[in-house]
């Protein structure tokens, strides 16, 4: 872990450039020396104060700054006031920018090898096209610059050919018609290919490309401020294209715009445009022509959701043809994954059976970190009226927010696949590691990691009863879908909202003034840094502080009174306003994951010493929100470090994929989690005294004790145990600390809390359900226990309530049924038919929550 650094100034030449050329203009006409003692005072660069080399100013990072939204519209009273008040900001950040993007060390070694570029090459604008960026030059070139830009740019062409033939050949296809109803010969079995022929022949036309990539330029400059696009990562993927090995680019999803930013950031950099995978049912057949004219694979016409192409007996084997044929091609693959119902990961699998069956020699895997300040809508049907409507709203529409694009290293698939590092041969279903400490709370089988299967969902018919074995190259496919999602997480980018709302929502919740919150701001922004995060934002503290609560500003409450100097910030306590904030703090709740987790274990132990009767401290219940601490907490308690990792490990197994790397084991997580909070101050570690000192060598007889160093049976994790035996940890400062613990805690409350609410609901569910509509019923209940409440609304998301539904159906709470012609009907199991067994399991879950 990078150590901290003293801030340095950034030169003035290369403030001005970052701030526009406007903004530079205008300081330029102050007083000389006073104006720049003063400004030079004022100023901190948040994000481009990290050293970056700027030997020439070609205009690459000009557009770095903030977007000013405020320009066009009158300042609000409340700006004034933040503005008066942070007159002088302490410098805070360090000289070097964040290395993100590395490849796993442990899966492949072979692979972080090969360095990212060295140089620091900055930012680029994507959307800031001008006539330095063509061959031209004059006041006619500067009104068609972005014409000319896109014409001017490299197009790798892939016309279909005879890819259906090719297809239609190939082993998996002819046994998927042989076993086909009716199969047939000849024009009789390839007639069950006609819903898919359109998919088959999906090519890339360089005139349709050309004009798509202009097109999606004006539309994404009408939405968003500026696409920043890390020049540091490029040079690494146009190394690994000339090596051969087809690149396959996965990010995880957001809204539509991440299909189509990939590609026009390959397109503007002359980079290969990847077949990007759509998961959006297109009715209208004049959009879904077009689009397969540029590579975007799409749905079936019959099929409106992903799960239903895969339950087609023909989707799964055509598919997995078609990707081997454009892997065979060399052609480029983009693939976003949902970590929530495990969308995109049915891709993946393909690719990675394709390499373990040698059909392809390798591919080259680009884990893509997409951030943005506000996350655009879209709709799960897109018909052509409605992309009427939408092209017709932009022109009213004031672009905001930003966006920022980090391209991981390349990393070989072949290498991950056959190494060996990346095992999942220790998972376990999750009642396994649970149950026997929920009911019999029992720790002896809580070793082990996990098995999240249904992050590939099975591509047979979901009214067949699903009782094959369990294959290995099934959970290696898992194993990889988690790491693309871990990966992809870890190289996203914190922007400014995203910093603002986990403040607001998990530290700030009652309200804080603007002086205080920027305070939090800058010491947030040190944190991350610290831990190796990067951020998407720059420009002063006082503009990172505007410009976040003027794109926050309609889900927040902001009281500027002229009897007060400093407004008062909080967020709007309605659903939509909590829901906006917490997607947009899930990028610091991942950075800051190990002190979740670790803070979580904290609380649950204080908990259980306070219901014991251990401290003298006044302690109130609130069902299943857990208990919350409002006496005094001065107390000295020692917490031993054997219980304390054991609640970090058991609650490691109830969080959602893509928060722990699947090649770092549950305990050694734990342990991290744990060691997390001594770096942070809230724990301080301890040695409980002995008669004979852990580095004594003589025991008490005088006498030296031999082990053979071929003992099967001893291992160096016997000393390390007896050591861990004898470490205890107490809270630091224990008055000062709980403000930091709880904003600690309260970045996993609202994931813990979905799952006791829905614990608490099995009793009024009707059983048994289709699981579309059982997860549905959960989620009517869960916003019926946050409106009850008129709070915690974080915790009654639909993505809230199907994560929710999934972890019972994983512990056991819930049983699966699989129905001929029906599909998938969800009961409460035997077990927990009882009353006492749900209490136990909504007894242990709050545990973890610390209001």
């Amino acid at each position: 872990m990078p150590g901290r650094c003293s801030a340095g100034s950034p030169g003035r030449a290369r403030r001005d450039s970052a701030e526009g050329p406007s903004t530079s203009r205008r300081r330029r006409t102050k007083p000389a020396a006073a104006a720049a003692a003063s400004e030079e005072g004022r100023r901190v660069d948040v994000c481009r104060g990290l050293t970056m080399v700027h030997e020439k100013n070609d205009g690459k990072d000009k557009d770095m700054i903030l977007p000013l939204i405020q320009q066009n519209r009158p300042a609000l009273s409340w700006e004034f006031k933040i503005k008066k008040r942070l007159k002088t900001v302490p410098s805070c950040l360090g000289k070097f920018r964040p290395l993100v993007g590395q490849c796993c060390h442990q899966c492949t070694p072979e692979s972080l090898r090969k360095k990212l570029g060295q140089t620091s090459l900055g930012f680029q604008n994507l959307l800031s096209v001008n006539e330095t960026h063509t061959r031209y030059r004059g006041w006619l070139v500067r009104r068609v610059c972005s014409a000319l830009f896109v014409s001017g740019c490299k197009v790798h062409a892939s016309p279909a050919g005879n890819r259906l033939e090719r297809v239609s050949q190939s082993n998996r296809v002819k046994e998927a018609l042989t076993a086909a109803p009716e199969g047939g010969d000849g024009r009789g079995q390839l007639s069950h290919l006609s819903p898919l022929l359109s998919l088959i022949n999906t090519c890339i036309s360089p005139g349709f490309l050309r004009f798509l990539s202009w097109v999606m330029l004006k539309m994404f400059s009408s939405v968003f401020g500026s696409v920043q696009v890390n020049l540091n990562h490029l040079p690494p993927l146009h190394r690994a294209s000339e090596e051969g090995s087809p690149l396959l680019y996965v990010h995880v999803r957001q809204s539509a715009a991440d299909s189509a930013l990939i590609p026009l950031v390959l397109f503007c950099h002359n980079l290969r445009v990847p077949y990007s995978v759509c998961p959006l049912h297109i009715t209208s057949f004049f959009i879904r022509s077009v689009l397969q004219k540029v590579g975007v694979i799409l749905l079936p016409p019959s099929a409106p959701t992903e799960q239903d192409a895969e339950t087609d007996g023909l989707y799964a084997p055509v598919m997995t043809s078609l990707v081997r044929e454009l892997l065979h091609e060399g052609q480029a693959l983009s693939v976003g994954v949902s970590a929530a119902s495990g969308g995109g990961g049915r891709w993946l699998a393909r690719v990675t059976q394709l390499i373990k069956e040698g059909s392809v020699p390798d591919v080259r895997l680009v884990p893509v970190g997409i951030s943005y300040d506000r996350v655009p809508e879209t709709d799960a049907e897109v018909g052509l009226s409605s992309v009427f409507w939408w092209l017709w709203s932009l022109l009213w529409t004031t672009p905001e927010g930003s966006v920022r694009v980090h391209f991981a290293q390349p990393f070989s698939l072949k290498e991950m696949c056959e190494s060996g590092r990346c095992r999942a041969d220790e998972w376990l279903p999750l009642q396994d590691l649970l149950l026997p400490v929920i009911l019999d709370n029992r720790a002896g089988c809580v070793f082990g990691r996990r098995r999240m299967s249904w992050l590939l969902p099975s591509s047979r018919c979901a009214s067949e009863p699903d009782e094959a074995p369990r294959h290995p190259e099934g959970d290696l496919a898992v194993s990889v879908v988690l790491h693309l999602i871990f990966s992809a997480a870890s190289c996203t980018a914190v922007m400014a909202t995203s910093l603002v709302s986990s403040l607001l929502l998990y530290r700030h919740r009652k309200g804080v003034s603007a002086s205080a919150l920027s305070r939090d701001v800058s010491w947030l922004t040190e944190e991350l840094l610290f831990r190796n995060k990067d951020v998407g934002f720059g420009g002063s503290l006082e503009a990172v502080v505007r410009y976040s609560l003027a794109l926050l500003f309609p889900h927040l409450i902001v009281a500027a009174v002229s009897s007060r100097k400093d407004p008062f910030i909080a967020p709007h306590p309605s659903l939509a306003a909590t829901m906006h904030l917490h997607l947009q703090a899930q990028v610091v709740t991942h950075a800051f994951i190990l002190e979740a987790v670790g803070a979580c274990a904290v609380s649950a132990m204080l908990c259980e010493v306070v219901r014991s009767g251990g401290v003298s401290s006044r302690v109130r219940s609130d069902g299943v929100d857990g208990e919350q601490v409002s006496g005094d907490m001065e107390f000295d308690v020692m917490l031993g470090q054997s219980e304390l990792t054991e609640r970090a490990l058991q609650l490691c197994h109830l969080l959602p994929p893509g928060f722990m790397p699947p090649c770092q084991s549950s305990q050694s997580f734990a342990l991290d989690a744990i060691d997390s909070l001594v770096r942070c101050g809230i724990l301080i570690m301890e040695e409980i005294p002995r008669e004979v000192h852990i580095c004594d060598f003589w025991k008490k007889d005088g006498a030296l004790s031999w082990t053979t160093s071929d003992d099967p049976y001893r291992s160096d994790s016997d000393c390390e145990a007896e050591e861990q035996e004898l470490r205890s940890y107490k809270i630091s400062r224990p008055s000062q600390c709980p403000e930091m613990l709880f904003f600690l805690c309260g970045m996993l409350a609202g994931h813990m809390r979905a799952l006791c609410w829905a614990t608490g609901c099995l009793d009024l569910l009707p059983a048994p359900l289709p699981e579309v509509e059982f997860v549905a019923q959960v989620h009517s209940h869960l916003c019926d226990a946050a409106n009850q409440k008129k709070q915690h609304y974080e915790s009654c998301s639909k993505e809230a309530a199907r994560t929710a539904v999934r972890s019972l159906i994983d512990l056991g709470v819930l049983a699966e049924e699989r129905r001929r012609g029906e599909g998938v009907f969800l009961s409460v199991a035997p077990l927990f038919q009882s009353p006492e067994n749900r209490k136990k399991l909504q007894r242990f879950v709050s545990q973890y929550l610390f209001n």
